[in-house]
């Protein structure tokens, strides 16, 4: 896996606060990064591109076509913020990644301008005819609820939508760090979006490992 470091949003939950603020130890360059990939590709059966936001790089479509040039295949993990980078991307074979996990945080609406974004990435990623799934974190206090998951729902097609529990822990503001529930609460918050999910018609799956970006 590569993890990007930087990214556009800066949700306090965030559990990569180092990545996110570019204060990571052992940060590499791309260069560097794929001379590993290189050396390790007889044992590697794919890359994921993670973060941060890897969409913020402009040579991510020159990764991509290298990673693929080695046999490998590629995951690229987003926020959905960068529709043209996307729409660059899937507009190449050598560039196009093999499989795509979009976040959907909270309702569009409640993202300022980026939401726009979120939802032409959304159509973009649907339309793509690359196999994907979705991804929410299930905040705690109420931070988001059924109606942010009613409002995110037109975003997603039949693709899995996993829902994961928050786990407190290097988060960006660490006055998140204390919000962490209990194992009942999570559980039960968890279930009741990932149901109100399949209300709507969606696939919803539940994922118990603690959502790391």
């Amino acid at each position: 896996m590569v993890f990007f470091s930087g990214c556009n949003l800066r949700c306090p939950w965030c559990h990569n606060r180092e990545l996110v603020t570019g204060e990571a130890a052992g940060l590499v360059g791309v260069e560097d990064a794929l001379s590993h990939i290189r050396k390790r590709r007889s044992v590697l059966g794919g890359v994921v591109l993670g973060g941060g936001e890897p969409c913020l790089y402009e040579e991510l479509g020159s990764l991509i076509s290298e990673i693929k040039k080695l046999k490998l295949l590629v995951k690229l993990d987003t926020n959905g913020t960068f529709p043209a980078m996307l729409e660059n991307l899937f507009s190449r074979a050598e560039t196009r990644p093999d499989f795509l996990s979009l976040d959907l945080k909270i309702a569009p609406a409640r993202y300022g301008e980026s939401g726009d974004k979120l939802i032409q990435s959304a159509a973009l990623i649907r339309e793509s005819g690359i196999e994907h799934e979705y991804r929410t974190l299930a905040l705690p206090g109420g931070f988001i609820t059924e109606v942010d998951i009613e409002a995110l729902a037109p975003l997603a097609d039949n693709a899995p939508w996993y829902f994961r529990p928050f786990r407190a822990g290097n988060c960006l503001d660490p006055a998140w760090d204390d919000l962490e529930e209990n194992a009942l609460e999570a559980e039960t918050r968890v279930k009741a979006l990932a149901e109100k999910a399949r209300e709507l018609g969606k696939n919803a799956c539940l994922q118990n490992s603690p959502k790391r970006g």
